[in-house]
């Protein structure tokens, strides 16, 4: 199956490597869901882990399948093809999978999905603020102002920012970049809390923080991989994305 965004391209085809049938749909669970009940009883699906892949590997597990995820870079030799079109692509995937060639990656739990998007949120969050913080640095530094503070974003750093005069439009810019830190960094809290709350039980969680240098935050993405099964993990197939 060559998954996009808004329409599909599913290959069907027999163990000696025939092409039986190929269909193109639109989008939708109930659509594909359809389309896989051609294939008989717990046919067997290979998708490729790109952009959105859950709900259809969802919709193929509900359907009766036999879903494997194939990992982008052990397919990523498909762009380098002089022909390329979806129907090759998914007859190229199916073949992988039939000759027992496939990069596979872990197909994670909807419980693990859920935490990971709660921690990949919070990290971008993060590093949001991050470049805001650059920028207010930036803006000082344009202007020739030393800091003379470690932390310029601390109780001594705000009351020091709070009294610098600094001339349009340049104050505006950090005044807004300030307002901009103080959400992101409730949010991040609020997530933050949201994760522990979630892991409070998790043994993985509390054993990885036990680890020099990890605390809640770092220990919540590694809970994540930890829970892979060791059957997901293949000799020379990286474990990939979920």
């Amino acid at each position: 199956m060559d998954l996009h965004r808004r329409r599909s391209v599913l290959v069907r085809m027999s163990e000696d490597g025939q092409k039986l049938a190929t269909a193109r749909i639109t989008n939708s669970p109930a659509r594909l869901t359809a389309e896989i009940g051609r294939a008989g009883l717990h046919p067997k699906v290979v998708l490729e882990a790109c952009y959105g892949w859950y709900w259809a590997a969802d919709a193929l597990a509900a359907a009766g399948a036999e879903v494997h995820l194939a990992h982008p870079l052990g397919v990523k030799a498909f762009a380098c093809r002089r022909v390329k079109n979806d129907e090759l692509d998914a007859r190229d995937l199916a073949d992988l999978l039939r000759m027992g060639r496939l990069a596979e990656a872990w197909i994670a739990p909807p419980e693990i999905r859920e935490l990971r998007e709660i921690t990949r949120y919070r990290c971008k969050l993060v590093h949001i603020r991050t470049s805001c913080k650059d920028q207010v640095h930036g803006v000082l530094a344009k202007l020739g102002i030393q800091v003379t503070c470690p932390d310029i974003f601390g109780a001594w750093g705000t009351q020091w920012l709070d009294e610098l005069p600094l001339p349009q439009p340049y104050s505006w810019k950090v005044a807004s970049l300030r307002q901009l830190i103080g959400w992101l960094s409730s949010e991040v809290t609020v997530l933050e809390q949201v994760t522990a709350d979630l892991l409070a039980g998790h043994d993985g969680y509390r054993a990885v923080q036990e680890l020099p240098g990890i605390g809640p935050v770092p220990g919540s993405r590694s809970t994540g991989s930890a829970t892979s099964p060791a059957s997901a993990i293949r000799p020379g197939c990286p474990r990939g994305p979920g």
